[in-house]
């Protein structure tokens, strides 16, 4: 009788624990440019936007420090940043509009999200805490956003032109060819 009453009890007691001490576990990796969660609701993984080429996000393990459902960046002219979750300083795991870099470097060295990502992460870490580790090394030779690398493409097509049309760079017209001198 005694056992049949102190097992489901001690079982009971390893549930509640084990619920108390489950926290999100996320884990960016800077290399990949991903974000894996794993958290009692499920797994995940997804792709973000860490910085870019001038600017770094932070490695190491932290917990969150501070959440806000919607904040406005006053160091990067009012950018919005929904559902961020602050882990070092001004450092934040937030939603991006900008989609369309997501799985590349783009940001000023917080790791963005998709914004219905960093809707379900924020419910996450609000509900049962969380971990964070970012690992890595960004991707060399990224430069989105930078003007720099078009004027380089730019420079090096017209090398490749000359190079093509006998150290003379292509005309727009076939017949600038055939009546001009050359001197250019």
């Amino acid at each position: 009788m005694r056992f049949s009453v102190i097992l489901p009890a001690t079982a009971c007691l390893f549930a509640l624990t084990g619920a108390a001490n489950a926290t999100a576990r996320i884990h960016i990796n800077l290399s990949t440019q991903t974000m894996h969660v794993q958290s009692s609701s499920g797994s995940y993984s997804w792709p973000v936007s860490t910085a870019r080429a001038g600017y770094s996000t932070p490695r190491g393990s932290f917990a969150p420090s501070g959440m806000q459902r919607m904040h406005y960046s006053r160091k990067y002219h009012m950018s919005p940043m929904p559902h961020s979750i602050f882990f070092r300083g001004g450092y934040a795991i937030h939603g991006s509009y900008e989609t369309g870099m997501l799985g590349r470097p783009a940001s000023h060295g917080c790791v963005r999200l998709s914004p219905g990502h960093a809707a379900m992460l924020y419910q996450m870490v609000q509900r049962e805490g969380g971990s964070i580790s970012i690992t890595g090394a960004p991707p060399r030779g990224h430069y989105y956003a930078s003007a720099r690398r078009s004027r380089g493409v730019a420079h090096a097509q017209a090398a490749q032109r000359r190079q093509a049309y006998g150290g003379r760079a292509a005309r727009s017209s076939p017949f600038a060819a055939l009546f001009d001198d050359g001197d250019y």
